[in-house]
């Protein structure tokens, strides 16, 4: 069992002793819930049960996967299936900017692709960032990091969303030394 894997045993295993129920409850109290969209079921969680947003969000995942597998092997494609969609039609100019970030941080060690609607989630113990287009004509990078100053490129969001920062790119030539530094810091803080 790879590390990705054992954290998010044990991640399943303290939900269960959270909520006092087993894994087969949890889906089961899901799956009563009439709900199929993976952020009602989120949300839905946090308030019935009490859970963080990371643990609810972990436990969509697991309920949802008949095998425990990823959000994109749910849908019936591959990650690069998902991501080729994403990059599709008005978007597909921002591909080699998303390409040039998954080298960089490809680079730094294991970690989780996990395919969201429109972009990706970037996960070790926890969501280090995402990637994808944030209009058509710009890619965004969110980060989760902390105690960092925010520049003009580097900029600064609200408190209590899923990331802190974002940096916006164009092309994939703004994949540069700082970018990634600030990637590799994100990443160095998720587990």
């Amino acid at each position: 069992m790879g590390t990705l894997d054992q954290a998010r045993a044990t991640q399943l295993r303290n939900i269960e002793a959270k909520t006092r129920k087993s894994l087969a409850e949890l889906r089961s109290v899901i799956e009563r819930s009439g709900l199929s969209k993976h952020g009602e079921i989120r949300t839905m969680l946090m308030s019935k049960l009490g859970l963080a947003y990371g643990d609810a969000n972990s436990l969509v995942h697991f309920a949802l996967s008949s095998d425990g597998q990823s959000a994109a092997k749910e849908s019936g494609g591959s990650v690069e299936d998902v991501v080729s969609q994403i990059y599709a039609g008005k978007s597909a100019p921002l591909r080699p900017a998303h390409d040039a970030v998954m080298a960089a941080v490809n680079a730094f060690g294991p970690f989780e692709t996990v395919p969201k609607k429109g972009y990706v989630s970037l996960r070790r113990k926890k969501q280090f960032a995402t990637v994808g287009p944030g209009t058509k004509s710009r890619l965004e990078v969110g980060l989760n990091m902390k105690d960092v100053k925010a520049t003009p490129r580097l900029v600064s969001l609200p408190p209590g969303g899923m990331c802190q920062y974002k940096v916006h790119l164009t092309s994939a030539t703004e994949v540069d030394k700082e970018l990634v530094a600030w990637i590799r810091r994100a990443f160095d803080g998720s587990g």
